[in-house]
């Protein structure tokens, strides 16, 4: 399977296989939404199935709680849970200090609760998500649909007085249709190309009228696990300040992602 796989899929595939083994016996995970997420999320119930890995996963989207049911995770809610040992997830983008810009898949708000109710933040990634400045990915701010346009202007006036090069909001689309998040909320996505401060601006746009929250993770992901079109994974934890390098042997005749089209 991982030898038709392109470089940028067998770099998920590592970090997400990497970041598997991180779950134990009886931990209560988060799972994240997103194409690198649904690759450890298959990772896992793999090792449910064939290695009798017991662990409860909270989803942060309906998508990945439909796909960790399929492949024989139980599922549990946060509240359920209550609090979690741990959460893998995507990014959109990190930087050095492994700030994030996350939801291109339009889970931000689940995923940053979750998040934020776990002892420990593990992000997925290919090298590519590696920026000097965050900003380059547009900035996904989730909005209640009432009064949306309102929002926006609001969103692009206070853009003006913020460290960034681009100041336009525009909002996500499915299709014909305003995008919908599994709240019920739409998607603003602004167009900043460099975000000069990036903590200021997550605390100013969650003062916005009508912002439900944004996708920028300030200090929240803990370590970050960078896959490469070789095999190759680096494991960078901020908190320890360690940098560890292996490289993960891939498996040619495993069709565990083959019907994966994310």
């Amino acid at each position: 399977m991982t030898g038709e796989l392109s470089p940028i899929d067998k770099a998920k595939f590592v970090a997400a296989k990497r970041a598997a083994g991180l779950v134990e016996d009886g931990m209560r995970v988060g799972l994240g939404t997103g194409s690198t997420a649904a690759w450890l999320v298959r990772c896992l119930g793999e090792m449910v199935r064939e290695e009798g890995l017991k662990f409860t996963a909270v989803p942060t989207s309906t998508r990945t709680a439909e796909l960790a049911r399929e492949v024989g995770i139980p599922v549990t809610s946060l509240d359920e849970a209550k609090w979690l040992d741990l959460t893998i997830d995507g990014a959109d983008e990190f930087d050095r200090d492994l700030n994030l810009i996350k939801g291109g898949g339009g889970a931000l708000l689940q995923e940053k609760i979750v998040a934020t109710a776990s002892d420990q933040m593990v992000v997925i990634a290919d090298a590519g998500k590696e920026v000097e400045n965050l900003g380059a990915f547009p900035l996904p701010v989730e909005v209640i649909p009432f009064g949306w346009q309102t929002s926006q202007a609001l969103i692009e006036e206070t853009l003006v007085s913020m460290d960034v090069l681009g100041r336009s909001a525009s909002l996500r689309m499915n299709g014909d249709r305003a995008f919908m998040t599994d709240e019920g909320n739409h998607i603003l996505d602004l167009h900043l190309h460099r975000i000069g401060n990036a903590r200021q601006l997550a605390l100013v746009i969650n003062q916005i009228p009508g912002v439900v929250e944004n996708g920028l993770f300030i200090d929240i992901c803990d370590t970050v696990i960078i896959g490469y079109g070789d095999g190759n994974v680096e494991v960078r934890d901020i908190n320890e300040g360690t940098v560890e390098r292996e490289k993960l042997d891939f498996v040619e005749t495993d069709n565990l992602f083959s019907d994966l089209s994310d």
